[in-house]
């Protein structure tokens, strides 16, 4: 369903992206924004997800900004990998190759961000400085010390109770910072939502992407 574009940002960096896109009219944009794992397989799979719900959906590369062409697994040493290139590309770099890739989805009409890991993150920063038409992040462990930043369009956030690196006193401040923002709690871990990961819970990834996708087609089409 998907190939492999390129995109160039405002700061004239150019990196790849995932592009798939659905077999009809596409109901809108979405910009999938990857865990630290890079976009890797489970990554093109979310975007064809999307894709097969109706969007074109682009997954930026946001760590060729270190280093092209990762994609990462999840043991313990990826993990460690994976933490290096985040703290490598930083905030502002990834938000232009976002920002690219929400022009790029534009093309089929109302673009929204969605994001997972340190891509919830991120996507939680793309409603707060871009301008998409909506957003979802999925247990994005930076937003509480960007909490106070208002974001411009309607935010939907998806935590995991038993995660062990989001506190739930984190979420329960993003909650208090951002009443304006829907907050879903679940009972699982981190990474819920991927089925390559330990903390994969069938019924929660289920319930979490039936309310992204009413949230989406809502604010976007």
């Amino acid at each position: 369903m998907g190939e492999t574009i390129k995109l160039t940002a405002e700061d004239g960096f150019a990196c790849a992206a995932y592009r798939a896109e659905p077999s009809g009219t596409p109901k809108g944009g979405l910009v999938v924004i990857q865990e630290i794992f890079g976009v890797n397989d489970h990554m093109r799979g979310v975007a064809d997800r999307f894709a097969e719900a109706g969007y074109l959906a682009i997954a930026p590369a946001l760590f060729d900004r270190d280093r092209p062409g990762i994609e990462l697994g999840y043991t313990p040493a990826d993990i460690e990998k994976g933490r290096d290139h985040r703290a490598a590309v930083g905030w502002d770099g990834p938000l232009m190759d976002v920002a690219a890739a929400m022009k790029e989805a534009a093309k089929a009409g109302k673009t929204g961000t969605v994001g997972y890991c340190w891509g919830g993150s991120v996507a939680f920063l793309s409603a707060t400085r871009l301008n998409p038409a909506a957003t979802v992040c999925y247990y994005g462990g930076q937003i509480a010390q960007h909490k106070d930043e208002k974001p411009h369009c309607p935010v939907m956030m998806h935590f995991g109770e038993k995660d062990g690196g989001i506190p739930m006193a984190d979420v329960e401040a993003v909650k208090a910072a951002r009443p304006d923002s829907t907050v879903h709690v679940y009972d699982a871990g981190h990474g819920f939502n991927c089925d390559q990961r330990g903390d994969y819970d069938e019924s929660c990834a289920a319930t979490a992407l039936d309310r992204t996708l009413a949230f989406f087609a809502e604010h976007v089409g």
